[in-house]
């Protein structure tokens, strides 16, 4: 960066294009964060049209919003004839009605057709990502003619090392790069395609998607309409950035924000992010109210042991930590399709087991250090029999509700650290000055 800072400033052009060659597109968009409007519209103009489109694909919304509003009509036409269609959706998707109107206008009549189809689909659905530049084949070609095909063609399609086999627009095969450069040049695509077919529909979650590519390795997943026609592919980056953006949802959804903010954080204004986070933490807040109920029904206890309310702290911070390692491994779990619903009484039982076994070893340590600093056998087998059972308590409700908010069609990450802790809380206390007071007789 400071290379490229000095070469700008001393007006060595021709140094500092060579210079920006030798990087990589999503380093020169996250170096140009850094730099002024002027900086990022100069140094932008010096990049090959290749490698303007590509550090423009990766630029942040506001960036790119100035460069449309900066660049001539010209200059706008060539970076959008070099992006994939999916690509230019996902910008299309971010910027204003009047920027949206000056990009489409620098697009030809089939290519603006093209993405209008595409921002028509449901948002999140692999329709909505899907990149309609692919290569088909024909069953009745020949190797020689489809490798022909692929030099003529490949340069303009986003990957050539997963070809598909239509008949009629429908899909009926696939073939790689690998088995075409392998075959004999007179062997008919039909006699070396794949029919064993994966696919997704085009409303299908692009999460989905996502979870495909993943599963079986694929560098590509065609999209099918409800006919079988062939209308797309999802690639690899696409499903990348799908699990990411999901990820960020879920840690959000875990932390107890309501509506994650896509942009960064520094760009996320104050007010964004404190509109976000208040109506989880009003929601806690008030709900914490049960266990203030519950520790006032126990008054008459707390007066007549006053050391009870000094392991208060202790007993629902565990608690709570016991109950949101369970929910983190079964969300975890949900999003990986190693757990499903039907795994639930499973699920539970080895959670139980796991509860009895850590629950045990927290009783006994805890017991050791309450015998050694107050010197009461039966305050330390209280909070040990406590303890069991808040441990089992919280690793049962963390286990399940994500499981139940899956089944009911709500984000499992809901489900998470914030609720998971105020209901363990209200349970702990109730347990705890239960068994307290049936044991001290109070």
């Amino acid at each position: 960066m400071e290379l490229v800072l000095e070469l700008l400033e001393n007006r060595q052009y021709k140094e500092l294009k060579t210079e920006l060659e030798n990087m990589h597109p999503v380093d020169i968009a996250e170096m140009l964060e850094e730099f002024d409007e002027k900086q990022v519209l100069l140094i932008f103009r010096l990049l090959g049209k290749d490698e303007a489109a590509e550090t423009f694909t990766e630029m942040n919304s506001d960036m790119q919003e100035m460069l449309i509003n900066a660049l001539t009509d010209s200059e706008i036409k060539e970076v959008m004839d070099e992006m994939y269609l999916d690509d230019t959706v996902d910008v299309l998707e971010e910027m204003p009605a009047n920027v949206v109107d000056r990009l489409l206008m620098a697009t030809d009549e089939e290519t603006r057709q093209q993405i209008n189809t595409l921002l028509n689909y449901p948002e999140d659905s692999a329709g909505s990502i899907m990149n309609v530049e692919y290569i088909a084949f024909q069953k009745d070609m020949t190797v020689e003619d489809a490798i022909l095909k692929i030099r003529q063609v490949g340069l303009n399609r986003e990957t050539i090392y997963t070809c598909y086999v239509t008949e009629k627009r429908k899909l009926i095969g696939v073939v790689s790069l690998k088995e075409l450069l392998v075959s004999g040049d007179n062997r008919l695509i039909e006699e070396i395609m794949e029919t064993n077919l994966l696919y997704v529909h085009t409303h299908d979650d692009q999460e989905e998607a996502a979870s495909m590519i993943n599963k079986y390795g694929l560098i590509a997943i065609p999209v099918v309409d409800k006919e079988m026609r062939m209308v797309g592919i999802v690639t690899v980056d696409d499903a990348i950035d799908v699990m990411e953006e999901e990820t960020t949802e879920d840690m959000s959804m875990m932390a107890g924000i309501v509506a994650p903010s896509e942009d960064d954080y520094f760009v996320t204004t104050t007010w964004e992010h404190a509109k976000s986070r208040f109506p989880w933490l009003l929601f806690l807040m008030l709900s914490a109210t049960l266990s203030g109920l519950v520790l006032g029904h126990f008054e008459a206890a707390l007066i007549a042991m006053p050391i009870l309310n000094t392991f208060v702290p202790m007993l629902t911070g565990t608690g709570g930590n016991c109950g949101s390692q369970s929910s983190t491994l079964i969300i975890r779990g949900l999003a990986t399709d190693e757990i499903e619903f039907r795994d639930i009484l499973k699920v539970i039982f080895k959670e139980l087991r796991v509860a009895a076994l850590v629950g045990a070893m927290l009783a006994l340590v805890n017991g050791v250090r309450v015998v050694i600093m107050y010197h009461d056998p039966m305050l330390a087998f209280t909070l040990g029999i406590t303890l069991l059972c808040t441990v089992v308590l919280a690793k049962t409700i963390g286990c399940t509700l994500p499981l139940v908010a899956k089944k009911c069609g709500l984000d499992p990450a809901l489900m998470a650290a914030p609720l998971i802790t105020t209901l363990v809380d209200t349970g702990t206390i109730l347990i705890y000055f239960t068994i307290a007071t049936k044991i001290f007789g109070i």
